[in-house]
């Protein structure tokens, strides 16, 4: 089965030539380093006019792995729960990108509320617009595509056990994706000022309190339900310490400081 792009020539160039073009800008040319080993980053998901910049200084932070857990929420409402893909091929206009499938059911199988499902993922774009990314700068990678669509908090720990205990079963190394932005359509103070009460959750690689403060604090992080069990599974696979590479707002692009998006780049290692 092929997973085709759904927001090729929308939020990314369709034409490969184009894309590589605009990848090699958004990377600034450079590549990742070999050290420090990345075992999690927490990335943008917007349009690359609004978040590739980001995106491409937190992409090059770090190592990076050939293998990939992504999680991304679900923007659609569409689908399972905790929908997982565990076959097949994600189509971008730069290839055929695997799924990996051993990878994939080890994560089903630690996870009672997850479940195969390609309906979330149809036409969600927070995970397919990491892709080209990963295809510029590593090459052949395999991922394992997680939709995350609820908010409950235990759920979303058990899906962060279960993938720490997936990626410590397969070895070597395997980086884990977290996709998000952050605050929405607000005044730009108001976003920073926000964002960060949620990114200090975030470099403290506290799950429960980042879930508790956007609650609290009525934050509009909609990627807050796969950070909280992106957090959760790196700090059981060995996470010391977590850094912001970069921190940007939709204002920087279309010059309107009274309605933005964030957007946050976060590095762990």
């Amino acid at each position: 089965m092929i997973r085709r792009p759904a927001v090729a020539g929308q939020f990314y160039p369709a034409d490969p030539q184009s894309l590589r073009k605009e990848l090699v800008e958004l990377t600034g040319g450079r590549f990742p380093p070999a050290e420090p080993r990345g075992v999690a980053l927490m990335v943008p998901h917007a349009g690359y006019m609004y978040s590739g910049r980001v995106a491409g200084e937190t992409y090059t932070a770090v190592r990076l792995a050939r293998r990939v857990v992504i999680l991304c929420p679900n923007h659609t409402g569409e689908g399972e729960a905790l929908a997982v893909i565990d076959e097949g091929d994600w189509a971008t206009p730069l290839g055929p990108v695997p799924v990996d499938a051993s990878l994939a059911r080890r994560v089903l199988d630690g996870c009672g509320a997850a479940r195969v499902d390609r309906e979330a993922h149809r036409r969600e774009h927070s995970l397919e617009v990491h892709l080209p990314f990963l295809q510029h700068l590593v090459g052949d990678v395999t991922i394992v595509p997680v939709c995350v669509g609820t908010h409950h908090l235990e759920t979303l720990l058990d899906l962060g056990r279960s993938v720490a205990s997936a990626i410590r079963e397969a070895g070597g190394d395997v980086l884990l994706i977290v996709s998000s932005d952050m605050s929405h359509y607000v005044p730009a103070k108001v976003a920073a000022r926000q964002d960060h009460k949620a990114i200090e959750r975030v470099l403290a690689l506290d799950p429960e309190g980042l879930h508790r403060v956007v609650r609290e604090e009525d934050i509009s992080m909609c990627g807050v339900a796969p950070a909280v069990a992106g957090l959760e599974a790196a700090r059981r696979i060995g996470a010391r310490e977590a850094r912001l590479v970069a921190y940007s707002h939709s204002g920087e692009t279309t010059r309107d400081l009274r309605s933005v998006v964030g957007y946050a780049g976060v590095a762990v290692t």
